[in-house]
């Protein structure tokens, strides 16, 4: 078997004196997608942000192809080739659809994603490439952020709650552009409140609880009694 694209060993993380998670452990490999699920405080989001390198790590307890990474600053990951698309979209409100996309290309990596495939991807952005970002809508604010992790060129994406608060229109729009994203051989990460949803996508799911992992295993051999006391901690 080929070694993990992303390895976490006994991953814990901390708000000050608040410990967020306990002791995680995940293997992903080239090109899958990983689900995240679990209730509200569950931890998702600490764990998106310490392998981004948003909060600070132990080293060995994040291997990134064959790296220790997690003691790296939040720039140094994202120039290894990890790129977040981070919950409520933090797009710079001074600047525009397109120079909000092309920070995310500051990065310097090669790869198949330009300004013009992100445009492709998401055509209404060209329409309003000129446009302030965050008087966007929503939805389409979450394309900008999706489309300026893209400009990374990452070998890993991380979508923290990708469609949170979104119309089931631009849900739809979104999810749709998915099999783009990962058919160009990316690896993706996915934290994600519909449960349905998620699972549609990946092909392994991990679930947490009070910043532990309570259930893990392919999408399909999971069923949803397995879920309901993973997430909740009851029985079904």
């Amino acid at each position: 078997m080929p070694e993990p694209i992303l390895q976490l060993r006994v991953l814990d993380a901390h708000y000050g004196d608040f410990q967020a998670l306990f002791g995680i452990d995940m293997d992903v490999s080239d090109g899958e997608v990983i689900a995240i699920i679990g209730a509200n405080g569950a931890g998702k989001t600490t764990l998106m942000r310490s392998i981004s390198g948003l909060l600070p790590n132990a080293a060995a307890q994040i291997v990134y192809r064959g790296q220790p990474i997690g003691a790296l600053r939040a720039d140094q990951i994202a120039q290894s080739g990890i790129a977040l698309v981070p919950e409520g979209r933090q797009l710079f409100p001074s600047l525009s659809v397109e120079e909000n996309l092309l920070i995310g290309g500051q990065v310097g990596r090669k790869g198949p994603w330009s300004l013009e495939q992100i445009f492709q991807l998401f055509p209404v952005l060209k329409e309003r490439r000129n446009q302030a970002a965050t008087t966007l809508s929503g939805g389409q604010q979450q394309m900008v952020a999706i489309g300026r992790a893209l400009m990374a060129n990452p070998d890993l994406i991380l979508f923290d709650e990708i469609s949170l608060g979104l119309a089931p229109v631009i849900i739809k729009t979104i999810y749709d552009a998915l099999p783009q994203i990962v058919g160009q051989g990316m690896t993706a990460m996915l934290v994600e409140q519909d449960i349905t949803k998620a699972l549609s996508v990946s092909s392994r799911v991990y679930c947490l609880q009070e910043g532990r992992v309570s259930l893990e295993g392919r999408t399909e051999t999971i069923d949803r009694d397995d879920i309901t006391r993973a997430y909740f901690g009851t029985e079904s």
